[in-house]
């Protein structure tokens, strides 16, 4: 009798000594085919690993979830080849509202955003208190980049000619300051007389001069303050010759200004 197994726990196996071991389970049961006859190849298969019918099965139950699968695939594949990579950032300042030309900056006035390196200008502070107490010389919406150019001051004349000089005027009509807007082209005209019984003779004494600043009535001190010592003034940027016509010009008689639009070209 044949003996499965080693040790006292042996355990024997029995089975007719005319058949071959090969036609009997592990455990000693015979394996028959359909027709009643014993088959060899019919084994169980190793625990853990699926028969080929078991494998068929699962995969019939289951083809809406594999097309699926296989549908999402290359549908994420290309998703993920089309969608570009994030870009580097950089913190820069800008404007946190609306604010108005001549505003002397406060906290909260500034704010902090994120922007692509190429889109930072030159100028632009390294911090939001870096411009705290400085007057605007331009109007800023929100989401505007700041720079120094925006801020009284030296960075007025940024971008202008070399040997050009910032110039305070005093109109003679305070009230038409307010129809003129930094960056816009001016003629500066005297006007002498008094107009009343002595005739008065006008020449220009600057063509097409940029504005860079306006008085604004009513604003907070700053490094130029916009008050009532101040209205009716006007600073341009004019070229070293334009420079020395202007200066003192409002003792000499009575200043006024042409709007003029820019050469062509």
């Amino acid at each position: 009798m044949p003996v499965e197994g080693s040790g006292r726990w042996a355990r024997a196996v029995l089975r007719p000594a005319n058949l071959p071991a090969a036609t009997f389970s592990a455990a000693g049961r015979q394996l028959r085919s359909r027709n009643g006859r014993t088959d060899p190849r019919r084994q169980r298969p190793p625990r853990g690993r699926l028969s080929p019918h078991h494998l068929g099965g699962w995969l019939n139950r289951n083809r809406r979830l594999i097309a699926a699968l296989l549908f999402c695939i290359p549908a994420g594949l290309t998703v993920q080849q089309l969608t570009p990579a994030p870009a580097d950032t950089v913190v820069a300042f800008a404007a946190a509202a609306d604010l108005p030309a001549g505003k002397t900056l406060v906290p909260g006035d500034v704010s902090s955003v994120s922007v692509p390196p190429g889109l930072v200008p030159a100028g632009n502070p390294g911090s939001e208190a870096a411009f705290e107490g400085k007057q605007l010389a331009a109007p800023l919406r929100r989401g505007q980049l700041l720079t120094d150019a925006q801020i009284l001051g030296p960075g007025l004349l940024a971008g202008s000619p070399p040997g050009s000089a910032a110039v305070p005027l005093r109109m003679a009509d305070p009230a038409s300051v307010r129809l003129v807007s930094p960056g816009q082209l001016v003629n500066v005209v005297l006007t002498g007389g008094n107009g009343f019984d002595q005739a008065g003779e006008s020449r220009i004494l600057a063509e097409a001069v940029p504005v860079l600043w306006t008085s604004v009535p009513g604003g907070n001190p700053g490094p130029w303050p916009a008050t009532a010592e101040t209205e009716g003034l006007v600073v341009v940027a004019a070229a070293a010759d334009q420079a020395r016509r202007l200066a003192g010009a409002s003792t000499q008689g009575k200043l006024f200004f042409v709007l003029v639009r820019a050469a062509p070209g």
